[in-house]
């Protein structure tokens, strides 16, 4: 449990910093504005290693990772139902689109759902640790930036219908690629039976 919680905490400790602008200004300053987005990089690439290993570690060791309740088999289907907007509104976040400027923030919506459907359908400790952890970090977020108004790597710039169709064939696509394969070669675990 220990290389999940410690990937977790440095994860969301390099990403409070955003929310903290003289936090971030300060290391602009001392650093540079490259030196500053490398470390983050760099951090938050090793967190996410950290994640991963302690998941998959836990994943593989049932009697360290006790079941807090089991999932019923619907919670399983809304989670892969739920995963479609999650994936349209990922790709939504690097398009300017009229989806993005309706969401604001896409990006964390998507988190959000992401995070929401796997806690729907994994009640071991491991997962409410990873995805409970994500959903309360990305709640926080968008506390933050709404309060912040920050307006996210594309800022203000929009798009019209050829650019949403454009969102939504990607995140559609990158929801089949998941569904059918991706899930199963990434994770280890397939979605659908007969499909690896």
């Amino acid at each position: 449990m220990l290389p999940l919680i410690i990937g977790l905490a440095l994860f969301f400790l390099v990403h409070l910093v955003p929310t903290r602008p003289e936090l971030r200004q300060g290391l602009v300053d001392r650093f540079g504005e490259g030196g500053y987005k490398i470390g983050f990089s760099l951090i938050s690439a090793a967190a996410l290693i950290l994640i991963v290993f302690g998941y998959g570690k836990l994943q593989d060791a049932p009697g360290k990772n006790p079941e807090l309740w089991v999932a019923p088999i619907w919670a399983r289907h809304v989670a892969i139902a739920l995963m479609l907007p999650a994936f349209v509104l990922l790709a939504a976040a690097y398009i300017p689109s009229r989806i993005r400027g309706a969401v604001q923030h896409p990006m964390l919506a998507a988190v959000k759902i992401w995070a929401f459907a796997h806690l729907l359908a994994n009640g071991d400790l491991a997962s409410v640790a990873l995805f409970g952890g994500f959903l309360a970090f990305a709640v926080y977020d968008r506390i933050s930036v709404a309060r912040r108004g920050a307006r996210g790597p594309l800022g203000e710039r929009k798009g019209g219908l050829a650019l949403d169709l454009l969102a939504v064939a990607i995140g559609v696509g990158l929801y089949l690629f998941m569904l059918l394969f991706g899930h199963a070669w990434l994770i280890g675990v397939p979605l659908l039976p007969g499909w690896t």
